[in-house]
């Protein structure tokens, strides 16, 4: 056997055969960059997420930081822990060449889903999804984390009533190096002013997300008209709508958190999610 097949083997030998590994029980549902899986784990019998990564869409983000050593999404969400956020369980590489993610199976429906379902949730647990997605993006942040995706679509809310924050996908490192002004990443009607205007940014625009979709669940509304397009977020600029005018008996500490983390200017937000959980852990409803 020649050198090159000596080493083309042990290359192969570390990629998993992902049909021989798990039993795929149901069909895949496709994201931005890549394919959902519910499946059986064929060695523990446990039910997990599996997720498939596409190349053609994952790369050209990956190449931004290339020399920077960026853990994958994989070794990310390894790090992040916390009741609020999905345990990763194992990534690798598939013999198919793609990278994949094992993590908890969360048996619920996304917040978007239930927000654009058109009922209103009840006072109280209008401020328990709000602390816990709150609590979910203080994990990110103190795992030394910005999320950059922070939206409806990227919790789910689980049949026991536990908000869990997923994908990684668009997270890096917080250090100056992997937020660079200059790439538009995100949701744009959650996407914060800095973003749109390629200005300088931190993990701050992972506040003013989290404001916009605290607004929506304790309103079903977003706090600037929805658009389909990045250009929508230009909007972000100009005063949001007062949270008080859409549910008149909010208290005002709720309001006043969620109206301080909308502020254009990331130096007028709360500077940290504890402050945010700080501000809002004696409201009662």
């Amino acid at each position: 056997m020649g050198f090159l097949s000596i080493l083309k083997r042990l290359f192969e030998s570390d990629r998993v055969d992902l049909a021989t590994h798990f039993e795929m029980l149901r069909e895949a549902v496709s994201g931005t960059m890549s394919s959902f899986y519910k499946a059986r784990d064929l060695e523990t019998g446990k039910i997990v997420g599996l997720k498939i990564l596409d190349p053609l869409k994952v790369d050209p983000i990956e190449n931004r930081y290339k020399g920077l050593s960026k853990p994958s999404e994989g070794e990310i969400g390894s790090r992040i822990t916390g009741p609020h956020v999905a345990r990763t369980i194992r990534s690798g590489i598939a013999t198919t060449q793609r990278a994949f993610i094992v993590f908890e199976f969360i048996d619920g429906t996304d917040l978007h889903s239930v927000l654009s379902s058109g009922t209103q949730l009840p006072p109280p647990k209008r401020l328990d999804l709000v602390r816990q997605a709150a609590m979910g993006i203080e994990s990110v942040h103190k795992a030394g984390f910005v999320h950059r995706d922070i939206c409806p679509r990227n919790f789910i809310l689980a049949h026991d009533g536990r908000l869990v924050l997923i994908d990684f996908g668009l997270t890096v490192p917080d250090k100056p190096e992997f937020l660079r002004p200059g790439n538009r990443v995100g949701t744009p009607n959650y996407m914060s002013p800095e973003v749109i205007r390629r200005r300088p940014i931190d993990k701050r625009l992972d506040i003013f997300s989290f404001g916009v979709t605290a607004f929506e669940i304790c309103t079903l509304h977003t706090p600037w008209p929805r658009g389909s397009s990045g250009l929508s977020a230009l909007a972000h600029d100009s005063p949001p709508h007062d949270i008080r005018t859409l549910w008149p008996d909010i208290p005002e500490a709720l309001a006043q958190s969620i109206m301080l983390c909308l502020s254009s200017e990331p130096q007028d937000r709360p500077g940290s999610m504890g402050k945010v959980l700080t501000m809002i852990e004696k409201v009662t409803l």
